[in-house]
């Protein structure tokens, strides 16, 4: 039977997973906006050097973007695509740049991710208790991921 998803996972669960998820790529794709646009808009005598960091991090966050749409997707579920359903969906906030300089610019990003961070943890536990270990062990590799850009962003920070 074509779409029956047969994975060994309760439907039930699969759906509380996927509503995760959603949440989870609506972050991810607000993170990966204000990123680019940290990229377009950064002004400081570092230009060059924010401009390329920002780039390498907008570049990984839209591979984390696609893999959490095409995880959702793997267990039956729609994801979302639009920047209304993103909006509604995320924890983060966005912040206009305007008067921000690159570590201001850093700085946000640092608390973003370490926003990100925090939920991942307690989103990967609860899908340990849906008897998900696939997205568990997703959500582990992209709190490693996470975790890394931190540090790089908290590296900035060291005066």
């Amino acid at each position: 039977m074509a779409g029956h998803v047969n994975i060994g996972i309760p439907e039930k669960n699969r759906k509380e997973v996927c509503k995760l998820l959603q949440v989870i790529l609506a972050n991810e794709y607000v993170l990966y906006t204000k990123t680019l646009n940290f990229h377009w808009n950064v002004e400081d005598r570092q230009f060059h050097d924010f401009h390329e960091f920002f780039k390498d991090q907008y570049e990984m966050l839209f591979v984390i973007v696609d893999d959490v749409a095409e995880r959702i997707r793997s267990l039956g579920t729609k994801s979302h695509g639009s920047l209304t359903e993103f909006a509604k969906s995320t924890t983060l906030k966005e912040k206009a740049v305007d008067g921000m300089d690159g570590i201001e610019m850093i700085a946000q990003l640092l608390k973003d991710h370490e926003t990100v961070i925090h939920q991942l943890r307690e989103d990967q536990d609860t899908a340990m208790e849906l008897g998900d270990q696939g997205t568990n062990n997703f959500l582990i590799s992209l709190i490693e991921k996470h975790e890394k850009t931190a540090w790089m962003l908290r590296s900035h920070l060291v005066k």
